[in-house]
């Protein structure tokens, strides 16, 4: 969702695949017994024996929680402005073209704030405006911006005032440690500040948090005998948090919940059964 257009490259056997690619391979695999309940906040979960509720309208013999770094929120410009100006402020990028031949100023120094930069270079101009003099992401990626004449790097400044100015965002950068103010003008601006995120709300559930992940055990289990959890959601002592890990750590859940819905068949686990 929030990098539709970025390239994975630690998924097996895809040399690269960009995040809206790979989602539409694994929505084809679907089979019929798939059903997707979309725009459902799930509230309540309840326990009765062996069945669990959810908000009195599903019923389940067990549950997998893949919910990521959890509900977040993205971090906001920190500067007041009318709201005709707002709605030249984005914190996500679903159609990068539709930046095309603007002048877009890009705020942040981590890797989403690079990988924007990069993406957007193919249509149009960036302002890259960093706090900092070195960037938090990528090194090599610095150096790619670094060597494209239609990116502009501003380090280091912070943004102290906005306006619309002739349908365009005119920004006062205020450089850190003076008193110098300057202003530029985009068409558009980005802010990568990075999100807030959680997994807290699952607590109202019961399952016990470590820091703000989930804390399993082994075969994927929680606090909770027939709630597991998988993905970047989780944490356990060594784990690396790629993708290609919670495809992992979705089977071995899978596996565990059979053999615990089906004690007294012996499961013999290939990957063509799964």
């Amino acid at each position: 969702m929030l990098y539709p257009f970025k390239e994975i490259a630690d998924i097996p056997v895809f040399d690269k695949i960009t995040a809206h690619q790979l989602i539409s391979h694994l929505k084809s695999n679907l089979n019929k017994l798939t059903t997707i309940e979309k725009n459902h906040r799930v509230v309540k979960i309840e326990k009765i024996d062996t069945t669990f509720t959810i908000d009195n309208t599903f019923s389940v013999k067990a549950i997998i929680i893949a919910t990521g770094n959890g509900a977040f929120n993205p971090k906001k410009f920190p500067v007041k402005m009318a709201t005709e100006a707002e709605e030249k402020v984005h914190y996500y990028i679903k159609d990068p073209k539709a930046f095309t031949n603007q002048h877009v100023g890009i705020f942040g120094g981590g890797d989403s704030a690079l990988d924007w930069a990069l993406e957007l270079t193919k249509n149009c101009s960036v302002s890259l405006i960093h706090r900092r003099d070195n960037f938090r992401g990528l090194e090599s990626n610095v150096e790619k911006l670094k060597g494209l004449k239609n990116v502009e790097i501003l380090t280091p400044y912070l943004p102290k005032n906005a306006e619309l100015d002739d349908n365009q965002l005119k920004i006062g950068l205020k450089k850190v440690g003076t008193d110098e103010l300057i202003y530029k003008k985009f068409d558009q601006i980005i802010v990568a500040y990075g999100f807030r995120a959680n997994n807290r709300f699952v607590k109202d559930w019961g399952v016990n948090l470590e820091d703000s992940h989930i804390k399993v055990e082994s075969e994927m289990r929680t606090n909770i005998p027939g709630i597991y959890a998988v993905g970047d959601a989780v944490t356990y002592s060594g784990r690396v948090p790629i993708i290609g890990v919670g495809f992992g750590e979705a089977q071995i859940a899978i596996n565990a919940i059979m053999r615990n819905l089906f004690p007294e068949k012996t499961l013999t686990i290939h990957s063509t059964s799964l």
